[in-house]
């Protein structure tokens, strides 16, 4: 009798963890991939101690979904791939949890109604990545899953997967193309918990103080939160405009904002203030809701002008009086400028689990007041917050509206706009970029080649005495003179990739926390790192002008010869 895996029609393609959770192509993404990673998931969770985040059988188990038409649906433009939601609810069921189906809200508002229960969570997601692409994020009673949960929780996929393709064919849920035998199903009736918890949660901290007066465009496009996000701010007393929203799916890169989408939401701005008059700010999130996007209304031209993640997260953390702040290396070095740079925490890895981490480490350090934040803006809260008189309870993940909400608020406490606030902020610009379709295996050459061959070495300064080096917890290296050599080398062959003749200085800095970070010493920077859910590469640019740093960018993804593709050609 044929086994399950000998009836299959396709060769599966084993999904696997990103930057966080995990993402592919929706081509691939067959129901029975989805139940097999989520099914080893939560028996990895029950088999925790509740200590650290572990369930228990029967407990409730929440999920929910964003408004990919893969997420709850069947996509025939997509291979028939789908109702990954679906997938999500029977993989709960057969664990021995109980699913709550939550609706399609944000991936925020998922996690703090499920910790607020002391229960885990699963959003079904491709968050900000192309439309081709989705996936899902798991969370523990206590949160994100972390690094070193990978390796256990891959180890019971390969258990769960020989089960599953070993079970007679005849005897399986699943037919020859992987999705369930019974065909599409409906997804239970929305409890609708979550979405008021969220608002609940910003009225109650920002009681005493409104947005009365301030008109705001809220750009809706096909954000799983537009709505929540346009009722949370007429609660707090904004005149709110929703426009641009879209019933097909728009992926909206907040580390990515091209001229294009800034000419669109341009256009709404314009018809917007035509018919109701001066915007004082325009605000969004990312697809899930979970990366904010903000952009200032400079009078009297009304032209809008975007802010990036890591400057909103310096207004925010500022504005909350954060003790210590925790934030990946690739954000934008006006913190090392500021006065929170006093409350900075050593920098870390790309991606939220590790932002996360860094908290933690505060914390246990007796810090009070934590807060992180990612580059696309994402906001974190590794502690309760009080202001005011008000609590904010920890928040450990992702979060779009908070961002939102702090600088709008910061604005009105000093009695400024939104482009005046920003434009108290140290003078450093970013700008982000990247080249999609770039295949992985040729991102992670360029790293190696580039990296230095011993893995301790992180942070490289060059001075007339030559290289100093550090490791990941900033403590000196004594380097060899082997070592030293070597890493000039390095210096050497990327100083003919970054020229002078376009404006590039001598290199004085290395940084291999998480790519490969060049800082010039004319103070440009152009950090060069593969995405960690998808085949694009990456360059995050850093300058003294909003002009360089533009330039920086996109010299980076120039065709055919920019930046990256030199690089390319580098490890060809």
């Amino acid at each position: 009798m044929a086994t399950l895996r000998e009836s299959l029609n396709h060769t599966p393609q084993p999904l696997r963890f990103g930057t966080s959770g995990r993402r592919g192509e929706v081509i691939h993404l067959s129901q029975l991939e989805i139940y097999i990673n989520a099914r080893a998931e939560l028996e990895y969770l029950q088999s925790r101690p509740a200590t650290g985040g572990g369930l228990h059988k029967g407990d409730p188990f929440y999920f929910a979904a964003d408004l990919r038409p893969s997420s709850t649906h069947f996509v025939a433009e997509q291979g028939g791939r789908g109702e990954i939601a679906q997938a999500i609810q029977r993989a709960i069921q057969d664990s021995g949890l109980t699913p709550v189906y939550l609706g399609q809200i944000p991936t925020p508002a998922l996690t703090n109604h499920a910790l607020r229960q002391g229960r885990g969570s699963i959003m079904v997601t491709g968050s900000h990545i192309p439309f081709d692409r989705n996936g899902y994020k798991t969370n523990s009673a206590r949160g994100e899953l972390l690094k070193q949960d990978e390796s256990p929780i891959q180890e019971r996929v390969e258990q769960v997967r020989a089960a599953i393709y070993n079970q007679p064919a005849n005897e399986s849920a699943f037919g020859p193309s992987g999705a369930f035998k019974g065909g599409s199903t409906r997804l239970p009736t929305p409890d609708p918990a979550a979405r008021e918890a969220y608002l609940r949660r910003y009225t109650e901290f920002f009681a005493g103080h409104d947005l009365k007066g301030l008109r705001l465009l809220v750009y809706q496009h096909s954000a799983v939160g537009r709505d929540l996000l346009a009722q949370l701010l007429e609660r707090l007393g904004a005149q709110v405009i929703a426009a641009g929203r879209s019933d097909t799916f728009v992926p909206i890169d907040t580390e990515n904002i091209n001229d294009d989408l800034l000419a669109g939401v341009q256009n709404l701005a314009d018809t917007a203030s035509n018919a109701h008059g001066p915007l004082d700010a325009v605000v969004s999130t990312d697809g899930d809701s979970d990366r904010p996007l903000i952009l200032g209304v400079e009078p009297p031209s009304g032209k809008v002008r975007f802010f990036a993640g890591d400057l909103v997260g310096m207004v925010v953390a500022g504005y909350l009086g954060a003790d210590a702040v925790v934030v990946p290396i690739s954000c934008n070095d006006a913190l090392d400028r500021s006065p929170l740079r006093d409350k900075l925490e050593p920098k870390t890895r790309i991606g939220s689990p590790f932002v996360i981490a860094g908290m933690d480490a505060a914390l246990a350090r007796g810090k009070r007041c934590v807060c992180g934040w990612e580059a696309n803006g994402g906001f974190l809260t590794g502690s309760t917050i009080e202001r005011g008189g008000h609590r904010l309870p920890a928040l450990p993940t992702r979060d779009a509206f908070l961002p939102i909400l702090g600088v709008l608020f910061a604005a009105r406490e000093q009695g400024v706009s939104v482009t005046e606030l920003f434009g108290r902020l140290p003078r450093r610009f970013s700008k982000a970029a990247l080249l999609q379709h770039f295949p992985r295996p040729v991102s992670l050459r360029i790293v190696e080649r580039f990296s230095p061959v011993f893995p301790r070495i992180k942070d490289v300064t060059f001075e007339e005495a030559g290289a100093m080096a550090l490791d990941e917890a900033g403590h000196p290296i004594a380097l060899s003179s082997e070592e030293r050599a070597a890493l000039c080398g390095i210096r050497t062959d990327l100083e003919k990739i970054f020229t002078a003749r376009e404006g590039f200085g001598p290199i004085q800095r290395l940084n291999y926390v998480d790519g490969v970070r060049v800082t010039f010493r004319n103070g440009d920077v152009a950090h060069v790192r593969p995405s960690g859910n998808a085949d694009e590469l990456r360059v995050y640019a850093v300058a003294d002008s909003h002009e360089r740093a533009e330039t920086i960018a996109r010299l980076g993804v120039a065709e055919p010869d920019g930046l990256l593709r030199r690089l390319q050609a580098a490890v060809a």
